[in-house]
């Protein structure tokens, strides 16, 4: 049979003779002494949850009400334990709403109580409850500055169930609203590891222009930081970064989701040249580097990527840097064909095309084979090539002659020709008429006048030394005529 427990009234407490005013520091310690009164009799009430919940809410009150954060914030968590315990969910989600809506709640509360709570979800019985308290915890914890982080981790938990159940735009949309570079007092990694799933289930349901803006949040610099260095400790008046969670990632392991997020990305536009500096990011990783097994196939996929860019200065350097690396001559395959496009000299695609294909339909990139858009595009950059070391040998060209070295037709030799011009890869005139192509430069205006005066500048020069060494010799045979 159950103890009736007593009242919370001054007679349980033989100390204190009348009630102290509120103001003052005996009216805090009475509260305090109350409330360690009120977790004793709740062994008493052990099988009434209804009896000691009620009790914990009058000490709750009473604390609060003093402003006693440490007697409030047991209380808080007190209630919230004996609902865990008795797996009474309902009654836990109630009670968590009630104490975050009593009047002048303490904000030390609140964390604690969110925090606390958080701890439950993974213990919940069935999906339906999980939801059901995750979504009261962000209920309470919305707007509130003090429990930003621990939102954050919730609307994570539920995107994450989101995506468990197939609703990728529902994930993708809750995992948006919230702004976690905005947090100063969330860890580096964490905030990147948010980021980087918005830009995943942006990617998902293909939204290529959200994700490219989210993108743009992480700096790549933060990936090339110094985490050996020590931290510095907070000064004064400064926000106090919480340490990530076990389940976050390391920067390095980061850095390689960030990139392989964002090959996803141009792999839909086909940007080859971004697809392979992507690539060498990843190939810079210390881990990556140190496995043979890892940075092998890395480097092939870098190798093609080149092949495929178009010819730009950018493209031209990381030609040139990668050549320069002793990794490739362990696939002296690749470093032949990075060699060929060095050198001035004209490609035949069907030999090119021979010793590489096997090669070629063999590399993947995100589980796919590059395909016959890429083929197309291979066969696009040798003709490039072949066009601009023709440039360099010929000021004039037919278009029959130059057909023949691209084996090509005439009309698909012009078309090419005159895609290189528009872009402006290359500067050339067609005779169209004559079938003649001109590969010199035409001068505009100032450049004819530039040429003008530095030839002028040129004869001047020539005239003042003419007239230096006739002076010079009336002087000598002046000199011989007095002897």
């Amino acid at each position: 049979m159950a103890m009736v427990r007593p009242r919370f009234s001054v007679q349980n407490f033989p100390n204190v003779t009348h009630t102290p005013d509120r103001n003052t520091s005996l009216y805090a310690s009475t509260v305090t002494t109350e409330c360690d009164f009120v977790f004793l009799l709740l062994f008493e009430n052990a099988g009434n949850l209804e009896a000691a919940i009620e009790q914990l809410l009058n000490a709750e009150k009473q604390a609060r009400l003093a402003g006693d954060v440490a007697a409030t914030r047991n209380a808080v968590t007190e209630i919230l334990r004996m609902c865990f315990e008795a797996r009474a969910w309902k009654t836990l989600n109630d009670q968590i709403v009630l104490l975050s809506k009593r009047r002048g709640q303490l904000k030390q509360a609140v964390t604690a109580m969110v925090q606390q709570a958080m701890q439950y979800i993974d213990e919940t019985p069935d999906l339906e409850t999980r939801i059901e308290l995750i979504k009261i915890l962000n209920s309470v914890s919305a707007g509130k500055i003090y429990v930003e982080i621990e939102r954050a981790r919730l609307i994570k938990k539920l995107a994450k169930i989101k995506e468990e159940q197939g609703l990728i735009a529902e994930a993708a949309d809750l995992m948006q609203e919230i702004a976690v570079e905005t947090f100063g007092a969330m860890a580096k990694t964490e905030k990147i590891a948010f980021i980087l799933e918005q830009v995943r289930l942006c990617l998902d349901r293909q939204d290529y222009v959200r994700a490219q803006i989210l993108s743009r949040k992480i700096s790549t610099r933060v990936f090339d930081a110094d985490v050996s260095k020590e931290k510095k400790k907070p000064k004064e008046g400064d926000n106090v970064v919480e340490e990530a969670p076990v389940d976050i990632p390391s920067l390095p392991e980061l850095k390689r989701i960030y990139y392989e997020l964002m090959i996803r990305y141009y792999s839909h536009k086909n940007d080859y040249l971004e697809i392979c500096r992507c690539y060498k990011a990843i190939y810079e990783i210390p881990s990556v580097k140190e496995n043979p097994a890892e940075w092998i196939p890395i480097l092939r996929k870098i190798c093609w990527y080149l092949v495929l860019s178009p010819h730009d200065p950018m493209q031209s350097s990381l030609l040139n840097s990668t050549l320069e690396d002793k990794n490739l001559s362990e696939i002296p395959n690749f470093k032949l064909l990075l060699k060929q496009l060095v050198t001035m000299e004209v490609i035949q695609w069907t030999t090119l095309w021979d010793s590489y294909k096997d090669e070629f339909e063999n590399e993947s990139n995100l589980g796919k084979n590059l395909g016959e858009k890429a083929a197309e595009d291979l066969r696009e950059r040798v003709i490039e090539h072949n066009i601009i070391v023709i440039s360099k040998y010929y000021g004039k060209i037919t278009l029959k002659r130059l057909a023949e070295l691209l084996c090509l037709s005439v009309q698909k030799a012009e078309k090419h020709l005159s895609d290189m011009v528009v872009s402006k890869a290359l500067v050339a005139k067609i005779d169209r008429p004559m079938g003649i192509v001109c590969f010199q430069r035409a001068k505009d205006s100032n450049d004819v006048l530039n040429s003008w005066a530095a030839n002028l500048e040129r004869l001047l020069d020539l005239v003042e030394k003419s007239c230096h060494q006739i002076h010079k010799e009336t002087m000598v045979h002046k000199a011989a005529l007095k002897v």
